[in-house]
């Protein structure tokens, strides 16, 4: 088809343009579409049967006419089918349609294999991994909580929560939690929580049902959202038996809501218990230490009396030992330095005028006082001084030297 020409001078007729949207829509032919059923409508005395099929992901519907003959038995609202189907456009009203020539319910082990396609995708992607986990607060500000409205989970969460922490602060985001909108709602939910500032943690908490009716906990546009959010999310969906593939993208997965509270919040009382418990050992600890200190100190005066005896015991033989170490070196060296005194004194005696006299020799002195040392130095009648070994006494000179040289 070519073209269509126009411009402000020259404008096309609705009906041109209808007809042009028409021939471009049935050029599409017969396609396969899945999608959910949102609504169904059997209208008295007509043979078509209309039917609003959703995304199964995003919020868009479409309308759908199928003969009677196309379905045996009505559908269920939330049922997901696959039909076979052409576009139709309905130029008087510009409304866009689908014609349904063959429809299937998607089956539940078709559900189940797709599932585990899923799985396994994001398995090989990382979003289960542990590393990824965070760890929930201690003590959260305000816990968002997504869940069905006034539904057992809301109760459960709730109520089982402030029995543990009275003071506990939520931020409840009520949303489909089954059916064609319930993805697009829990989103949304999700986003407002995780940009609140306040919001310490996101618990997604359902109560059990079949597989078809948990299926949007499932959705990769679910978890791969769930994966993206800076606040730790945790899933509470079902019972113990229900394992939807949140559980594994959330950084905590809880059997049941009521088992969720025990796991975001501590309990109030067990804590107080805890607290009393350890002040009470702290006491005790400080006790047995003082009791220690106390035993150590009483018997102090004594250990120092003992301790100080001991130590002057010990000098006191250090010191007599030193004494008598002492007095034997010195007595030592008062033998040698005798012995040295009496060589050295009899080397004296030895070369001292007296030991010459002592020998039976004497020194003369003449009047002048000057030593006689040869016979020619005196004259007849003069007077000498002679020192002898033990004493001095005068002679006179009878004769003058002779010419022999005696005297």
């Amino acid at each position: 088809m070519s073209k269509l020409e126009s411009s402000p001078e020259a404008p096309l007729p609705l009906r041109r343009i209808s007809q042009a949207i028409s021939d471009w829509i049935g050029r599409l032919g017969e396609v396969w579409v899945e999608g959910q059923v949102a609504q169904f409508v059997r209208r008295p005395g007509v043979s078509t049967y209309f039917l609003t099929l959703r995304d199964v992901d995003a919020n868009l519907s479409i309308q759908v006419t199928c003969h009677r003959s196309v379905l045996v038995e009505p559908l269920a609202e939330g049922t997901r089918v696959v039909l076979r189907a052409r576009p139709d456009f309905y130029a008087e009203r510009g409304t866009l349609s689908l014609r349904a020539t063959e429809i299937r319910q998607v089956g539940l082990g078709e559900l189940l294999a797709r599932i585990e396609r899923l799985k396994q995708l994001l398995a090989a992607e990382g979003l289960f991994a542990a590393n990824r986990k965070r760890r929930l607060p201690f003590l959260p500000r305000t816990i968002g909580l997504i869940t069905g409205r006034a539904s057992a989970a809301e109760h459960d969460v709730v109520e089982n929560t402030l029995r543990r922490l009275p003071g506990a602060v939520f931020a409840i985001e009520n949303t489909a939690t089954q059916g064609s909108t319930a993805v697009t709602e829990i989103i949304a939910a999700l986003r407002r929580l995780d940009a609140r500032p306040d919001v310490d943690v996101i618990v997604i908490a359902r109560g059990g049902g079949s597989v078809e009716d948990l299926l949007p906990f499932s959705n990769e546009g679910l978890l791969r959202e769930v994966s993206q959010l800076r606040t730790p999310v945790v899933s509470a969906i079902g019972h113990e038996t229900d394992q939807p593939l949140l559980d594994l993208v959330a950084d905590l997965a809880v059997s049941t809501p009521t088992d969720a509270a025990k796991r975001i919040v501590p309990d109030l009382l067990a804590e107080l218990g805890q607290l009393t418990d350890a002040r009470a050992r702290l006491r005790a600890s400080v006790h047995r230490r003082l009791d220690t200190e106390d035993q150590l100190m009483a018997g102090l005066p004594q250990r120092l009396r003992h301790g100080l005896g001991r130590l002057i015991s010990v000098g006191t033989e250090e010191c007599e030992r030193a004494v008598r170490r002492n007095r034997g070196t010195l007595a030592t060296l008062l033998q040698l330095a005798e012995a040295d005194t009496a060589q050295l004194l009899a080397r004296v005696v030895s070369l001292s005028p007296q030991a010459v006299l002592n020998r039976g020799y004497a020194v003369l002195w003449n009047s002048a006082g000057e030593l006689v040392r040869a016979a020619d130095e005196v004259t007849a009648g003069e007077l000498l001084q002679v020192r002898v070994a033990d004493g001095e006494f005068s002679v006179g000179v009878t004769a003058g030297a002779s010419s022999d040289g005696d005297g």
